[in-house]
C-alpha cells in the first residue's frame, strides 16, 4: 500500500507539490483554509500550469472542519502553511498522524524548531524549496514561473534532519519532492535554511512595498543595491552563527558577506542585474499583500535583525525592511514604488 500522505496548507506551493504526488499516483490528501479552493478542487479537480505543462489532476481536498472524520491516519504529513500558522497547524494535524509518522516543513522561514517543539525534533524533517516560482491566484489553478532547476544543474529541493543525519525518512522524502525539481537528501539543514531565508530576505519584501516584478528589480540599479546589501547583512548573521551557508542567489555567501568591498560590489552588481527572469515575476510575499494577506516579514527580515544583534551583527537594511512592512500590514502604508526611495532614506542612502 502506499504512503498516506497529508498536505497541511495547500497555498501555492502545497498545491504544486500535491498536484505531482497526485499525478505519480500517491495517496495524498489536502487540507486547507480557502473554502473556494476546497470546492474548486473536489468538483473539477487540482490544476497544474506553466513552465512544466498543464495538467490536472483527481484529489481528495478537505476543509478544516472535515478533519475530524479522519479516522486512516497519515503516515506523514507536509507542513506548508504560512510561518505565523505553523504553531497551531501542527497542533492542529498532529492528531492525525500516526505515532511513529513525521513532519515536513514545506515552508520559507525558520519553522523547524516550532514543529519539532510540538511533535519532537526527531520526528521533523525541513524541506528546502530553492528557486521554485509558483502562484495561486485562483481557487483550484496553480501556476509555475522560472523554468525548471533541473533544466540547468540546479537542485530545487533540499530534505534534511534536524541532526544532520543522511535517513532513509530524508532520502524517501527527497524521492517524492524529484517528482516536481531535482531533490536531494541533506546533512545540512539549518545551512539550507539560511541560505534560502536570505535568499527570500533580499527579495520578497521589495517585491510586496514596491508592487515590483523580477524583471523591474533587476533593471533598477537602486533596488539592486538594497538587495545586495539585504544579502549581505543576511550572509553575515549566518556566518556569524557557525553556520555552513549554501550558495545565496547563486554566489557564496562570503561573497555576499565582503559586498562593501567596492570591486565585489561591482561585480555582484553586474550579476543581479541579470537576475530577472523570463518573465516580471512577484515574489510570493508580493502575492499575498496583493491578496490582502498578511506578510511573513518578522518571522524572514524580522529573525535575521533578531539573529544580528545576538552575533553583535548589525543590519539596517533589514530593520528598515521590517519597519516598513509593519505599515505595510497594518494598512497604515500603501504598496507603491515611491517606497523604494523612503527605504533608502531610513538607510541613509
Amino acid at each position: 500500500m502506499p504512503d498516506k500522505i497529508g498536505i497541511m496548507g495547500c497555498g501555492a506551493l502545497g498545491s504544486y507539490a500535491a498536484a505531482f504526488l497526485a499525478k505519480e499516483g500517491e495517496d495524498v490528501t489536502l487540507i486547507d483554509m480557502w473554502p473556494e479552493h476546497v470546492e474548486t478542487m473536489r468538483k473539477d479537480g487540482l490544476r497544474a500550469s506553466g513552465s512544466q505543462g498543464d495538467f490536472t489532476v483527481p484529489v481528495n481536498a478537505l476543509h478544516l472542519t472535515d478533519a475530524q472524520g479522519i479516522t486512516d491516519l497519515f503516515d506523514y504529513v507536509f507542513i506548508s502553511m504560512k510561518s505565523y500558522d505553523t504553531e497551531w497547524a501542527t497542533h492542529f494535524i498532529k492528531r492525525y498522524v500516526k505515532p511513529e509518522g513525521f513532519f515536513i516543513s514545506l515552508q520559507n522561514c525558520w519553522n523547524d524548531p516550532v514543529i519539532g517543539e510540538i511533535v519532537g525534533s526527531d520526528r521533523e524533517l525541513g524541506c528546502i524549496a530553492s528557486h521554485i516560482e509558483v502562484a495561486l491566484w485562483e481557487p483550484g489553478h496553480v501556476i509555475r514561473g522560472g523554468a525548471p532547476g533541473r533544466d540547468h544543474g540546479y537542485t530545487v529541493f533540499r530534505v534534511g534532519e534536524q541532526d544532520g543525519s543522511i535517513t532513509p525518512r530524508s532520502e524517501l522524502i527527497a524521492s517524492k519532492m524529484d517528482y516536481i525539481d531535482a531533490a536531494y537528501a541533506t546533512d545540512n539543514l539549518w545551512g539550507e535554511r539560511w541560505g534560502k531565508l536570505c535568499q527570500n530576505g533580499m527579495g520578497n519584501a521589495i517585491s510586496a512595498m514596491s508592487t515590483l516584478g523580477s524583471q523591474e528589480m533587476a533593471e533598477d540599479p537602486r533596488l539592486r543595491l538594497i538587495r545586495i546589501h539585504l544579502a549581505k547583512e543576511g550572509a553575515q548573521v549566518g556566518l556569524a552563527q557557525g553556520l555552513n551557508v549554501v550558495d545565496i542567489n547563486g554566489q557564496a555567501a562570503k561573497m555576499w558577506a565582503d559586498a562593501d568591498k567596492g570591486d565585489v560590489y561591482e561585480e555582484l552588481d553586474d550579476y543581479m542585474s541579470t537576475r530577472g527572469g523570463r518573465v516580471n515575476w512577484l515574489a510570493s510575499m508580493a502575492q499575498d499583500i496583493k491578496k490582502g494577506r498578511r506578510s511573513e516579514t518578522n518571522l524572514m527580515n524580522g529573525l535575521i535583525c533578531s539573529k544580528g544583534r545576538e552575533a553583535g551583527v548589525e543590519t539596517p537594511f533589514h530593520d528598515a525592511i521590517v519597519e516598513i512592512m509593519k505599515g505595510i500590514d497594518d494598512k497604515s502604508i500603501t504598496p507603491d514604488p515611491s517606497i523604494v526611495d523612503k527605504l533608502l532614506k531610513a538607510v541613509g542612502r
